[in-house]
């Protein structure tokens, strides 16, 4: 299964990360928005249409940078850093939004997928 995800950045280098509803599988853990991908759908494409649904965010393709892919069995995601975007982010399929910087954020339980991507997202951010 192909999903996408968003590290939204914002001004002082701070990612958004979102925590999964409680009832669903991961329920509590904290991840980066997204979702799937759905048949013919472009992975960019697809991650713009999530934000929307469950940010209420516009973002456009363009300002979508790939940092890196993780795969967690049957799970691969695409991460895409994302310093743009209109709106105010409100927490439509989520139990809370968090921003902190990618360090910090190491700390919170996250489903696997996500840990390695945290990871590039700090290495990116640094230049590294």
């Amino acid at each position: 299964m192909l999903v996408v995800a968003a590290a939204l950045i914002d001004g002082h280098g701070r990612c958004l990360m979102q925590q999964r509803p409680h009832g669903k599988r991961h329920g509590g853990l904290w991840e980066f928005p997204g979702g799937k991908v759905e048949p013919g759908e472009h992975p960019a494409d697809a991650l713009v249409r999530e934000l929307a649904e469950e940010l209420a965010i516009e973002v456009a393709v363009a300002a979508l940078e790939p940092v890196g892919f993780a795969t967690d069995m049957p799970v691969t995601m695409l991460l895409y850093r994302c310093t743009a975007w209109h709106g105010a982010p409100l927490a439509l399929a989520a139990e809370a939004l968090r921003w902190d910087v990618p360090e910090a954020l190491a700390a919170l339980p996250m489903p696997p997928v996500d840990v390695p991507l945290l990871a590039a997202l700090a290495r990116s951010l640094r230049g590294g």
